[in-house]
């Protein structure tokens, strides 16, 4: 079963990326990227996680999407074929800004070494 749903999220990650960057109504100066997908293991519902640039842009961004949902979803039924299609639903992707942060405090703590 957990090979299953890796398959299943990988799958949604794929064809979402592609609907949203081909066939959807956002604005041009943003970045939009599905970074991971987490999917319940009776695949009913589908959390996607989006990073979006510029940072200021991803509550406009995710509230855009979430107005498109309807839409969006239909697309991708269409093109996934499996039963049951998981409930899509997006959220603000966390790791990624703690993962900037990180980098960002090691490379200060470098920095001080070399200065030493």
């Amino acid at each position: 079963m957990f090979k299953r749903t890796e398959q299943v999220n990988h799958l949604i990650q794929k064809e979402l990326s592609k609907i949203i960057l081909k066939e959807l109504d956002l604005p041009k100066d943003v970045l939009v990227t599905v970074t991971r997908v987490e999917t319940t293991p009776n695949l009913t519902q589908a959390s996607v996680f989006l990073s979006v640039l510029p940072e200021g842009q991803t509550e406009k961004t995710l509230s855009s999407l979430n107005r498109q949902i309807y839409n969006l979803q239909q697309i991708f039924n269409k093109r996934v074929k499996m039963r049951p299609t998981p409930r899509l639903i997006f959220a603000n992707e966390e790791r990624t800004k703690e993962a900037g942060r990180i980098e960002e405090i090691l490379e200060e703590i470098k920095k001080e070494n070399m200065a030493r």
